[in-house]
């Protein structure tokens, strides 16, 4: 076996087949096979098999570049329209600015466009100097790229998501009973996060000075609505470079998925980031990944006639 460092493929090496051993399918019969590939410095490479493996186009500096897509449209596959995803959101208000840092756990989120729902979700959110991110945040990310890039849309985030309404006003009484001759700026100790005080003291439109034994039911009520329904104003997210994973890609229903064969040009396979498939965190890309790279390294090698 021959390794070759900081190599790129100028284009596949192909060739037709003669009709007689092209292979039989219902749609899209194979009329080329793949022979080889051919490097920018003009090194011709001679193969039985290629497997085009090279992610996506997420982390650039890792060289993950694009270039298997250029690879597939050269042997006629289709591009599914390739976006960052599992990527932090980019967030309009400035107030959130002021969080970064700030990393909220147990709470929950509810992304829509007007009435439509896109992602509701719980978990763990951080601020940033740009927005938002966080395990909960990239999940979301997928959802919204996927039909709303670039579009604005509301982000609500429930602070208290264990209790209801009710149960937080009664909350909230009782921590103003325990602090009855205390400014309102001073009252929230026990209940919110101290870098987020200052901008729900700003949000509630209460009087920061004022005492929490003359605040009103009004007032409170206004406090409850915005714990439980925080909003914020997603406006698009960062880009390739700080994206986990590359949403789009190869067209999955031009490869043969028991062998990551392709339709279009026998003896050329494609794993991983390339093809058109992504999951949410926790470890299913990587699985994607391994398992397409253990199909198509398996046949490509020949390995599943060898065993039959």
């Amino acid at each position: 076996m021959k390794v070759l460092f900081h190599t790129s493929v100028r284009e596949l090496l192909l060739e037709e087949l003669p009709e007689e051993a092209q292979r039989e399918a219902s749609k899209d019969p194979a009329k080329q096979k793949v022979s080889g590939a051919l490097l920018v410095d003009g090194t011709t490479i001679k193969a039985d098999a290629v497997i085009v493996a090279t992610g996506g186009q997420s982390y650039e500096a890792t060289g993950s570049t694009g270039d298997g897509y250029r690879l597939a449209m050269q042997a006629g596959h289709t591009i599914k329209e390739v976006k960052p995803a599992l990527v932090p959101f980019v967030i309009q208000e400035e107030w959130c600015r002021q969080l970064q840092g700030l990393s909220l756990k147990n709470i929950s989120c509810l992304i829509k466009k007007d009435k439509k729902k896109i992602y509701e979700g719980f978990g763990e959110m951080l601020f940033t100097h740009f927005g938002v991110s966080g395990p909960l945040m990239l999940s979301a990310s997928s959802f919204y790229v996927k039909k709303y890039r670039g579009e604005e849309v509301q982000l609500f985030i429930d602070l208290k998501p264990a209790l209801t309404k009710e149960q937080l006003d009664a909350r909230i009484l009782r921590d103003f009973d325990k602090n009855t001759n205390k400014q309102f700026k001073n009252a929230l100790d026990e209940l919110l996060p101290a870098k987020l005080i200052p901008v729900i003291l700003g949000l509630s439109g209460v009087p920061v000075e004022k005492r929490v034994n003359e605040i009103t039911r009004e007032e409170r009520s206004r406090l409850v609505e915005l714990l439980k329904n925080l909003t914020l104003t997603i406006t698009g997210t960062r880009g390739f470079s700080e994206a986990i994973v590359t949403q789009g890609g190869v067209n999955v229903k031009e490869i043969l998925p028991a062998s990551m064969e392709s339709r279009k040009v026998q003896n050329l396979y494609f794993a991983g980031e390339v093809l058109d498939v992504d999951a949410l965190t926790g470890g299913f890309n990587l699985q994607v990944a391994w398992s397409t790279g253990f199909l198509a390294g398996k046949h490509a090698a020949g390995e599943n006639e060898k065993s039959g």
